[in-house]
């Protein structure tokens, strides 16, 4: 496994927020993985790097999903929701992540 150099301050912008739902709760207690919202372009291992060098974790593996935005109507207007990437950060075993503590 080569070691690539990220930017640090790009590392801390990768992670735009945890996803707090149903879906990412039964995944986490499954298949022990975190969901995170990131930037459209972030890449699978700037998103390793950035949740090792954020939480302090071993990081198993990334799986990515892209969500295209809906159009949605208010009134008379017409509007569209920002397209979503999810990354689902598998960790090693033994490996948790606590995100009640940290800033989002």
């Amino acid at each position: 496994m080569s070691t690539v150099k990220f930017d640090e301050g790009r590392l801390m912008q990768v992670l735009v927020a945890p996803i707090v739902s149903e879906k990412a709760t039964l995944v986490a207690e499954k298949s022990n993985a975190v969901t995170f919202k990131v930037l459209q372009d972030a890449t699978k291992p700037e998103i390793k790097a950035a949740v090792e060098l954020m939480f302090k974790v071993e990081v198993k593996g990334v799986s990515v999903v892209n969500t295209k935005g809906k159009t949605k109507r208010f009134g008379k207007s017409i509007g569209r929701r920002d397209n979503v990437r999810k990354a689902y950060v598998t960790l090693k075993p033994g490996q948790e992540l606590n995100l009640s503590g940290e800033a989002a």
